[in-house]
């Protein structure tokens, strides 16, 4: 079988206004995230499928995002088969902190990865 290599791009090729998807679960989503991303944890995926489908029915990016970016990559995978424009962010939310990418938090503090 021939496998394409996963599509992935560096956190500095994200556009500001791309479109994030974050897998990650709730714990780590609540501790920071990108502001605007949209939040379906890995373990949720296929039962909310159709909330992706919807929210990127314009046909534009999907820039995938978990912690480190194995979870994103599996997501990535699977995207890419219902013929989906998706990427995988390369070290996903470690990278992006380190990039200095603005982060957010859902309680108000400092946002941070966990």
């Amino acid at each position: 079988m021939n496998f394409a290599p996963l599509p992935s791009v560096d956190v500095a090729a994200v556009p500001s206004d791309g479109f994030v998807l974050d897998v990650r679960e709730d714990d780590e989503w609540s501790a920071g995230h990108v502001e605007g991303a949209l939040h379906i944890p890995m373990s949720d995926f296929v039962a909310r499928f159709g909330e992706l489908t919807e929210a990127a029915d314009d046909g534009r990016r999907v820039h995938v995002m978990c912690r480190v970016g194995g979870r994103s990559a599996q997501v990535t995978q699977y995207l890419v088969q219902q013929g989906i424009d998706a990427v995988n962010i390369d070290g996903g939310m470690l990278a992006w902190d380190g990039a200095g990418r603005p982060m957010i938090a859902d309680n108000g503090t400092s946002a941070f990865v966990l």
